[in-house]
């Protein structure tokens, strides 16, 4: 398969301090499912930040979809961003808009018929178990009804490459499953996923993923080659 992602000697540093990444070089296959993991502060959320360019790295190079991140001009970033889903730790909804609305607004910004719109949508609410929740607005919702709308939001459009921050940190176990088999289906539709997690015992429920793990900025895997399986390792 065709690389979708390729790193190479990648850092990212916020100011002046520290390096938060470092020397990170490895390829994502398109069509792929990758779990990152890694302690509290090992830089998941920088380097899903680098993966989505909401962030362009300090040195070395990033490239998506075959080009360089670092040198896009910023008139085709919206194009780039339309093409990666991302769902947030901190969910990012539209607090003005209903949940339908925040879930249709992939498919608006991307020029969709509105006739074209609602059954998608109902679809992605009935999945997230929120069929009767359209209405309200993300205030009214509990934390983890707003991470399943979020969730919601990012794949409707079915894009390229999945970016998911903690995901299942705020629902039940039985809807995490849910969720993931979600991205499970939207994966093997052809959608690169990589998802951020701590909860270890995700791991093993998509047997072809391969694990990514950061220690203080930097993959264990020296080599790039991103093959452990999971449950082949514990933090």
């Amino acid at each position: 398969m065709a690389n979708i992602v390729q790193f190479d000697q990648v850092g990212l540093r916020y100011g002046t301090s520290p390096e938060t990444l470092s020397d990170l070089s490895f390829t994502l296959t398109s069509g792929s499912f990758y779990f990152l993991t890694g302690p509290s502060g090992a830089g998941k959320t920088s380097l899903l930040k680098l993966l989505y360019l909401a962030q362009r790295p300090t040195r070395g190079a990033v490239r998506l979809f075959g080009e360089d991140a670092g040198t896009l001009p910023r008139t085709r970033l919206p194009g780039f961003r339309r093409r990666i889903g991302v769902v947030f730790q901190d969910f990012r909804l539209l607090g003005h808009l209903s949940a339908y609305d925040n879930i249709a607004l992939p498919l608006r910004v991307a020029g969709m018929p509105e006739s074209e719109i609602e059954a998608p949508v109902r679809e992605m609410l009935a999945w997230v178990g929120l069929t009767d929740r359209g209405k309200a607005r993300p205030p009214t919702l509990s934390g983890g009804e707003q991470q399943r709308i979020a969730i919601a939001r990012a794949v409707i459009a079915r894009p390229e490459i999945l970016v998911a921050d903690e995901p299942t940190g705020n629902v039940d176990p039985e809807m995490a499953e849910r969720l993931l088999h979600l991205f499970d289906s939207l994966n093997r539709l052809g959608t690169t996923v990589v998802v951020a997690t701590h909860d270890f015992h995700l791991l093993n429920r998509i047997p072809n993923a391969r694990m990514m793990r950061l220690e203080k900025g930097q993959l264990n895997d020296p080599t790039g080659a991103l093959r452990h399986p999971p449950g082949a390792e514990r933090p």
